[in-house]
């Protein structure tokens, strides 16, 4: 399957419009979808590795009720905007948030830079990141470029790095702070160096994503987050609520009634 069905794309995450290349599409489309479709690692928690073949994103994320973690909501979105007609590049950032002083991660987050017609600067689009710091919006690939998609607020600085490349980081505004994202360079990677990655991320023993269900949806005025079994519920003022359930059981209810996820009959989480 080389494209996607862009109709059924666009009533998953509920978006109308006409699509063209142009940089109020490119936000709207992204913010929709960031709204649209739940994170979820549910595929390596059940032992296996998700398929990033475009036919089984779209049966998966589009058709089937679920979500996906970033290789899969970052090809998806890839795809759709490389049939509108931008042109796309393939990146790969190393996540910082939650490291520890001195961690180096390995580099195993996709992104996406995003050309627009007519437009001066380059954009970084990401619907994968999850998290309650992620982007909700574009943006600009400039140099302490700052965005405001509302309720958060994002900024994008460069940072020392021994290599020749200029090193991006991505920061979100928490407490008054700014707080690191993650890192990233604009050396462009192609669709099999993420097979080798997810791979890794998937099927890797020691790879957080094996250990625990991470849950993530974005909601117009709130965020949730499943972590293991931890739920976090962050209000749009940072409002924060947070309550252990009582087992697998009581978390596949909560996947499916709050985070809207669809799992085959029978599914059983690991204790």
């Amino acid at each position: 399957m080389t494209t996607l069905d862009l109709d059924a794309y666009f009533a998953r995450i509920g978006w109308t419009g006409e699509p063209r290349p142009t940089l109020e599409v490119l936000r709207s489309l992204h913010r929709a979808h960031s709204l649209g479709i739940p994170f979820e690692n549910l595929e390596p928690v059940l032992g296996s590795a998700p398929s990033l073949d475009l036919a089984d994103l779209e049966a998966k994320l589009v058709r089937g009720e679920r979500g996906g973690y970033c290789y899969e909501h970052n090809t998806l979105l890839w795809a759709a905007l490389r049939q509108i007609g931008f042109s796309v590049t393939l990146l790969n950032a190393r996540v910082l948030l939650g490291a520890a002083p001195g961690d180096i991660r390995p580099r195993t987050h996709m992104l996406l830079r995003v050309d627009v017609p007519g437009e001066p600067y380059a954009y970084l689009a990401d619907v994968g990141f999850g998290s309650v710091g992620a982007l909700l919006e574009p943006i600009e690939l400039l140099e302490n470029a700052e965005l405001s998609d509302t309720p958060r607020h994002h900024r994008l600085v460069h940072t020392p790095n021994d290599g020749p490349l200029e090193m991006w980081e991505l920061q979100t505004e928490k407490g008054g702070a700014w707080e690191p994202q993650y890192c990233f360079t604009l050396e462009p990677f192609e669709a099999p160096d993420f097979e080798v990655i997810n791979w890794h991320v998937a099927t890797n023993p020691r790879s957080p994503f094996q250990k625990a269900v991470y849950a993530q949806r974005t909601l117009a005025g709130s965020h949730l987050a499943l972590s293991g079994l931890s739920l976090v519920e962050t209000a749009g003022d940072g409002t924060i609520k947070e309550r252990l359930l009582s087992g697998p059981d009581e978390a596949l209810q909560v996947l499916r009634d709050d985070f809207g996820i669809r799992l085959p009959e029978g599914t059983r989480l690991p204790e």
